[in-house]
């Protein structure tokens, strides 16, 4: 448990990462987030008005969460200590407890920065809470898990989430362009618009990573002619490996992810794992492909496997709890399951003939017998008159109609007999046999 930092201090900067160096440390510095830090944005008013409440910024690596805390540390009259998840217990949260009633006591404020807060267990989280609530302290978490999943639920109703995004390329050309025009040492350095944007292209939105990136590469040149120049061809040959090259919103990436999702269609599962390798080694985020796949289940698998859904919603929730490169087997394992699953696309073809429908057809009113009478007006209005309640009818089925007049008979699901689906198909037959029975 430390108080945060000392502003005003300077001593062995020059041992910082660039990274930490170029930490802006006023909002006008702050690069992206401006639906929550720009003008007349939430963020931006707590801190003009020093009116801060609690709150958990809650976004990927890199993209300010530490550094808004630490903004926030700078441009108000509060006290301010961080905590960390990883070392912290419940006894140095009580500690810190005791210090912020003192300081309250005497009219200051305390605020309490958690990096990570997803690390802390229930018992550590809880005890947060009365004095969150009693406003001893102004809790400030960041995490880059769900806070949904791994805040408690008591401690989420007392602070206000913040979505921060993944930068943008601009964003990252702009801070490293920063770095470049304010770090002394790198008053020789030259370095083309290309190279910028390949280090903003690999850096997946993460400011640090880039900082990183260009930190190491002009450690690693050499200066000639009192220069040390930089091209994207010297950056190639410095990153050492073209998995650093891939874009994760470029061509290749859309090319990989199209090639996986055929080769799993057309059932083949070794060029299906061999470009889920492409896209995990390169550095593609692991959720990204777990999403695809659960796509995937339902549009190209659907109910010939019914399973398949289940599987690959297993495979995201592993993705979440291992992340790289433990999850690489669980995506795998799913990969194969769908490549060798049987296939259909009964139902996104059905979904979408009913949505092209449903665009044509929004005027329609639902039938006046499938709209419930919640009021004695509705009965009047004949809401619910003529309403079949199938559980009271031989095979618990009727030959009520249920689509607008105008689409009346209309079909859109057609199931196939692969799978399990040929299952299906015959239920719909019997079913459609029963109807035509009770006309």
């Amino acid at each position: 448990m430390n108080h945060l930092f000392d502003f005003e201090e300077e001593e062995h900067l020059e041992f910082k990462p660039l990274a930490d160096r170029m930490r802006p440390t006023t909002l006008d510095d702050f690069f992206g987030q401006e639906d929550i830090v720009g003008v007349n944005s939430p963020i931006r008013k707590m801190i003009e008005t020093d009116n801060i409440t609690s709150m958990i910024f809650w976004g990927p690596p890199g993209v300010g969460k530490t550094t808004l805390a630490y903004i926030i540390a700078n441009q108000t009259h509060s006290l301010f200590y961080e905590l960390s998840a990883v070392t912290a217990g419940v006894k140095e949260i009580k500690e810190l407890i005791e210090i912020s009633k003192f300081n309250k006591s005497n009219g200051k404020r305390t605020i309490v920065f958690v990096d990570e807060i997803h690390r802390f267990n229930k018992s550590q989280q809880d005890a947060f809470l009365p004095h969150v609530e009693n406003g001893n302290i102004i809790l400030i978490g960041a995490t880059t898990e769900n806070p949904s999943f791994e805040v408690n639920s008591a401690l989420l109703s007392r602070t206000k989430v913040y979505v921060l995004k993944s930068l943008s390329i601009e964003d990252i050309i702009n801070i490293l362009k920063r770095a470049l025009k304010e770090t002394s040492e790198y008053d020789k350095v030259e370095i083309d618009e290309d190279s910028l944007l390949l280090i903003a292209n690999i850096s997946n939105g993460d400011a640090r990573s880039a900082l990183n990136t260009l930190e190491n590469v002009v450690n690693i040149t050499k200066v000639e002619k009192g220069k040390k120049i930089i091209t994207k061809e010297q950056l190639q040959q410095s990153l050492q490996s073209k998995v650093f090259l891939y874009d994760k919103k470029g061509e290749e990436h859309y090319n990989l992810i199209s090639a996986l999702h055929k080769s799993m269609r057309n059932s083949d599962p070794d060029a299906a794992l061999y470009y889920l390798a492409r896209m995990l080694e390169s550095g593609e985020d692991p959720l990204y492909v777990a999403r695809r796949l659960i796509r995937f289940a339902s549009e190209d698998v659907g109910l010939a496997n019914p399973n398949a859904l289940v599987q690959a919603v297993s495979a995201y929730n592993a993705c979440h709890y291992n992340g790289m490169p433990e999850c690489n087997v669980n995506l795998a394992q799913v990969v194969v399951y769908l490549s060798l699953s049987p296939k259909s696309n009964s139902l996104y073809t059905a979904y979408m003939k009913a949505s092209s429908d449903a665009r044509a057809t929004m005027q329609e009113k639902v039938p006046l017998h499938l709209r419930n009478a919640v009021t004695k007006l509705d009965s009047e209005l004949g809401n619910g008159k003529g309403y079949q309640y199938a559980h009271d009818y031989e095979n618990r089925i009727t030959n009520m109609q249920c689509l607008p007049d105008s689409l009346k008979n209309k079909k859109y699901y057609h199931p196939t007999d692969s799978g399990h689906e040929k299952q299906f198909l015959d239920n719909l037959r019997k079913i459609e046999a029963i109807k035509r029975n009770l006309k």
